[in-house]
């Protein structure tokens, strides 16, 4: 099988071969993962990749979700890049990217809270279309440059509970989710309609086989409670999910954190991928516990930890490698580190990890019987 066939199979759910490997390397730029083909230490990891791993190429198309400046309703507020590494302020504003991608926290209290809320939502179909057609150039020219055979495109959206986090001073966040519950739930179904537009115009344009959610990490447990996340976040991506599979498409959903009393949750929510299973003791869900939870109804992809690829000696990597495969034989399953590439520079350890790990799964990853519904 080709890298396409098997990430694209298993999360459908069908028979592979082996277990897929995802590095979480998008293969074209973006502002917070490394630049992995253009930097030299990655060199031998990115070619170890196109033989043996799955890519899954990430991007976004980050537009404004309202429909005026919003800057000009904070007088003397001051708006400075929040960004990572990777692309200037003024890069990412000549792009067309979201002006809340460089914004920064700047709600501060209660009084701009309630002003973020009032301001309009561009959720018009012709306004959206008109923010997004600036990116269709770009994007269908690296649609066509990416080897298909070696995964799928991979679009990232957003949600509406994104546009509240990144511009929250998150010492306030938690404060709010008890004292504005019901109006930021309000706004955020205002936000939708403005997502859906979103969505639809790709899905229309069958620009992706894979959508990416990554909202459900910003509003749970224990930054919020319980009751929130199933409010701010479930009945959006619901929807959003249920968008995507109504045009033939895939919903990987990202979710960082104390996993284990969320997984009903989002076996509810019906995503064909679930990253990531985080165990003891950084999470608080072993793989075994995870994967007899979620009985093969969801894909699940993960389990290591992005730090380990920094500590273990690279027996040990493999080891952990085996010990994870075991865990997942004859389930739905991908093999992947629990985050992407932050390091600007691979050192000798990080890539002996990365190749021991790549090689580990590939030699490991067949399957003794795969039966799924």
């Amino acid at each position: 099988m080709t890298n396409r066939e098997r990430i694209l199979g298993v999360l459908r759910g069908e028979a592979v071969d082996r277990v897929p490997i995802w590095l979480l390397f998008p293969w074209d730029r973006t502002t917070y993962y490394t630049d992995v083909r253009n930097e030299p230490s990655f060199a031998s990891v990115v070619e170890a990749m196109t033989r043996t791993a799955s890519v899954l190429n990430r991007r976004n198309f980050d537009i404004d979700v309202f429909s005026t400046d919003f800057r000009n309703a904070f007088p003397g507020k001051s708006f400075v890049s929040s960004l990572p590494r990777a692309l200037s302020t003024q890069e990412v504003t000549a792009s067309g990217s979201s002006i809340l991608t460089v914004a920064g926290r700047f709600l501060d209290s209660v009084e701009d809270l309630e002003t973020f809320m009032s301001l309009p939502v561009d959720d018009s179909a012709a306004g959206v279309a008109r923010l997004l057609d600036t990116f269709l150039p770009a994007y269908l020219a690296e649609r066509l440059s990416f080897p298909i055979e070696m995964g799928a495109m991979m679009l990232d959206l957003g949600e509406p509970v994104g546009v509240l986090y990144a511009a929250a001073n998150l010492l306030e966040y938690p404060v709010w989710s008890l004292s504005h519950r019901d109006q930021i739930g309000a706004f955020l179904r205002r936000l939708q309609g403005h997502f859906l537009e979103k969505y639809r115009w790709c899905l229309e344009r069958d620009l992706a086989d894979i959508y990416f959610l990554v909202g459900s990490e910003l509003a749970a447990p224990p930054m919020v409670g319980p009751d929130t996340f199933r409010e701010w976040v479930l009945p959006f991506q619901k929807e959003l999910i249920d968008l995507v599979h109504s045009y033939g498409k895939l919903v990987i959903t990202h979710f960082h954190g104390r996993i284990r009393d969320r997984l009903e949750d989002f076996v509810g929510l019906a995503p064909d991928g679930l990253h990531t299973i985080e165990e003891p003791p950084i999470g608080d869900c072993p793989l075994a516990d995870a994967l007899r939870i979620v009985d093969d109804r969801i894909t699940l992809i993960g389990t290591v930890q992005y730090d380990e690829f920094l500590a273990l000696e690279p027996e040990a990597m493999r080891a952990e490698v085996r010990r994870i495969l075991r865990e997942a034989n004859s389930r739905r399953f991908v093999l992947s580190p629990t985050a992407g590439p932050f390091h600007p520079r691979l050192n000798d350890r990080m890539r002996d990890n990365y190749l021991a790990f790549m090689d580990e799964g590939d030699r490991a990853g067949g399957y003794d019987a795969r039966h799924h519904s």
